[in-house]
């Protein structure tokens, strides 16, 4: 993957500009924000319904459709394994994909803060189109915003996204039932320990990287496999995993069983997250899912998910109950038990 980004990079080099940093006047909606726009975002993605360069996007759209929002306002902006660009993209590309759905059309506004040099923002810019090229989705609409120095952090990124629902799918938290198992895609607090272990000036062995990455290819060749089977999943992004499962429990009135020794997760993370107090089922995530599936199939998931680069170190790692309701009860590497709640406050900050 790291390869794609560097041969993608090299392939778009910045254009020679007369400005060095995003100006109040990049934000006007004159001359200055045509400047910035035509030699950067219509350029570099470009497609045939951006290009039109109208109030909106004209879509085609048929059946069933995902919709979801989400902004970004991560710190740092460049982080190990990835940076906000690429982030917001994937996050909402695999938001879509939660739905059983598949990601079509992106819009992406920009809120920058003045002084942001302008060659942090071809970067970022970069990395949006290598990751909506990855995805197979298209920026079609979006916004660009400047605001005086002092009232942003360089640069805040929001994403939407439309897509058809997979027509085998039949996604929801209503089809979870006793005995269903839960299956997570790989190794989990990947993503917020690449961000702390930047701010805090942590150095291991080899760099923590982050986890982002698009989700939506894996999650349409399982539905396309297993269809109704595969009863809901989740993305266990702020509040990491424990959060999520937690929520899911309650809602569905039922128990849910999980096992510490089989949670995956990587011995520099498990070691960043001892020397920082931080317990990494909190941790947040940014290209993992969570998967409740029909007992029958977890094996063939688990032998699918294997084959596949972002399932590789898929796990079983629990099971849904009819003992202790609401409740998430994990069984600890010792044998003991332990009651999982919601994360309680803030743990990581600005960490999507």
């Amino acid at each position: 993957m790291e390869e794609k980004k560097i041969r993608m990079q090299l392939q778009c080099p910045m254009p020679k500009l007369d400005f060095d940093v995003i100006t109040l006047g990049h934000g006007s909606g004159g001359v200055l924000t045509n400047k910035l726009l035509d030699s950067g975002v219509f350029d570099l993605l470009s497609n045939d319904i951006l290009d039109e360069r109208h109030d909106g996007a004209f879509l085609e759209l048929n059946g069933k459709t995902a919709f979801s929002t989400d902004s970004f306002l991560v710190s740092p902006i460049f982080f190990p394994g990835g940076n906000i660009g690429e982030l917001a993209v994937n996050g909402t590309v695999n938001d879509l994909a939660m739905c059983g759905a598949t990601p079509k059309y992106l819009s992406l506004s920009f809120i920058i803060e003045e002084g942001l040099p302008v060659k942090e923002f071809w970067e970022i810019l970069v990395s949006i189109k290598f990751a909506c090229e990855q995805a197979g989705v298209q920026i079609v609409t979006g916004d660009t915003k400047v605001v005086e120095k002092g009232k942003g952090d360089k640069i805040f990124v929001n994403t939407s996204g439309i897509g058809p629902i997979h027509q085998k799918a039949n996604i929801g938290a209503r089809n979870i039932t006793v005995g269903d198992k839960i299956v997570i895609s790989g190794n989990i607090a990947s993503h917020g320990m690449a961000i702390m272990s930047v701010r805090e000036g942590l150095e291991f062995d080899s760099e923590i990287q982050s986890d982002t990455t698009n989700l939506n290819h894996t999650i349409s060749s399982l539905i396309e496999n297993f269809g109704s089977d595969i009863h809901l999943l989740t993305d266990p992004t702020r509040g990491g995993v424990a959060t999520v499962l937690k929520e899911i429990a309650q809602s569905v009135q039922l128990g849910i069983a999980i096992s510490q020794n089989a949670l995956p997760i990587d011995t520099q993370v498990a070691s960043a997250c001892e020397l920082l107090g931080l317990d990494p089922l909190y941790v947040a995530n940014e290209g993992l899912f969570i998967a409740f599936v029909a007992e029958s199939i977890a094996d063939e998931v688990m032998t699918l998910l294997k084959k596949d680069e972002n399932g590789k170190n898929a796990e079983i790692i629990g099971a849904v109950v009819t003992e202790h309701p609401k409740q998430v009860i994990m069984e600890s590497a010792i044998g003991g038990k332990r009651v999982i709640s919601m994360l309680p406050g803030e743990q990581l900050p600005r960490i999507c």
